[in-house]
């Protein structure tokens, strides 16, 4: 039954479409695709087992195991697990643990650092030169 919710959810053109927008901005300033996508599906949904993040971002497994690492380290995620019915291993679920403006909040930060940073390199370049 979460498969079928995870393939319903990414059905839509339009919202397919703004998350790959969204993705692909999270890109640009600077995250790796496979966390960029995990993100932005995590996003839009309210909690979501690694096979659900599969097929939502299109993902490979591996690809999400690599991008739920970087999450984990930067604790935006929450997981917990969920007996599976039946037998076997139980779900892992996972919820976004801050919220996207927190998130977009942390991404502003740390490149005005990185700006900060090359634009001192920049000067010290500078004041060799004119030495």
């Amino acid at each position: 039954m979460r498969l079928v919710k995870a393939l319903n959810t990414s059905a839509s053109a339009d919202i397919a479409a703004e998350r790959d927008e969204f993705a692909s901005i999270l890109m640009k300033i600077g995250l790796k695709r496979n966390v960029a996508k995990v993100l932005t599906y995590l996003a839009g949904v309210p909690e979501a087992t690694s096979r659900e993040i599969e097929i939502g971002s299109d993902l490979r497994q591996p690809e999400v195991s690599i991008a739920m690492r970087e999450i984990r380290r930067l604790e935006w995620v929450r997981e917990r697990d969920e007996r599976n019915p039946g037998k076997g291993r139980p779900y892992r679920i996972y919820k976004l643990n801050r919220s996207l403006p927190d998130i977009v909040q942390y991404l502003e930060s740390e490149n005005a650092k990185e700006a900060e940073r090359v634009m001192k390199q920049i000067e010290k370049l500078k004041s060799l030169k004119s030495n």
